[in-house]
């Protein structure tokens, strides 16, 4: 079951500068045949979680003669700087584009292409996140949600209570509709099968 932004959060201003910041990027990565997708908070609150947030996580595997082309495409409405997304394309990591008429910020995590990323990438669905102006994007699935934010919450020293509270409340409203074979498998292949045993437990 997935729910529409705006109305599950009725952040209806939020939304539509968040769609104006995103937009613009999701359509140069189509022109130029990258695959990527949504996810972080704008992914959570998709399917149920909703919170308000300022940023966007847009996951792509972008290569390194794609840089320049990207930067071409968004334009001179963002604060980009070329030289980070090259590093970030050759360490895959992340750099930042800043939507200057509305302050939001695009992170661009560039995929690290292991067997978690490809499958992730391969599921994201395009879902639609507005009506007026119709928007759509790939979004992650719940499941990969779910493990992306508690791998997150072990990198930053499992103090993050915005992602583990994200999980949690992704997995009490989802509980019944999740894959739990393809989750308990995807958070195995990348080290977080401790942290979602607990938080199935009992769900």
């Amino acid at each position: 079951m997935t729910y529409d932004v705006i109305s599950g959060s009725g952040l209806v201003n939020e939304m539509h500068d968040l769609i104006a910041a995103v937009t613009p990027v999701v359509n140069a990565m189509l022109q130029l045949g990258v695959p990527h997708y949504v996810g972080g908070s704008v992914a959570s609150s998709f399917h149920g979680a909703a919170r308000s947030t300022m940023d966007v996580d847009l996951v792509c595997e972008l290569s390194e003669d794609d840089v320049s082309s990207l930067m071409r495409a968004i334009g001179n409405e963002y604060y980009a700087s070329e030289s980070a997304a090259i590093e970030a394309v050759r360490r895959q990591g992340c750099f930042n584009l800043i939507h200057l008429p509305t302050s939001f910020k695009v992170d661009v995590f560039v995929s690290r292409r292991r067997p978690f990323d490809l499958e992730a990438m391969q599921r994201a669905e395009v879902q639609r996140i507005a009506v007026e102006p119709r928007t759509e994007f790939a979004i992650a699935t719940p499941e990969d949600v779910i493990v992306s934010k508690l791998e997150w919450y072990r990198l930053n020293d499992e103090t993050s209570e915005r992602q583990w509270d994200d999980v949690s409340r992704l997995i009490d409203l989802l509980a019944g509709d999740l894959d739990r074979t393809y989750l308990e498998r995807a958070a195995q292949s990348v080290g977080v099968s401790d942290l979602l045993a607990p938080v199935l437990r009992g769900r």
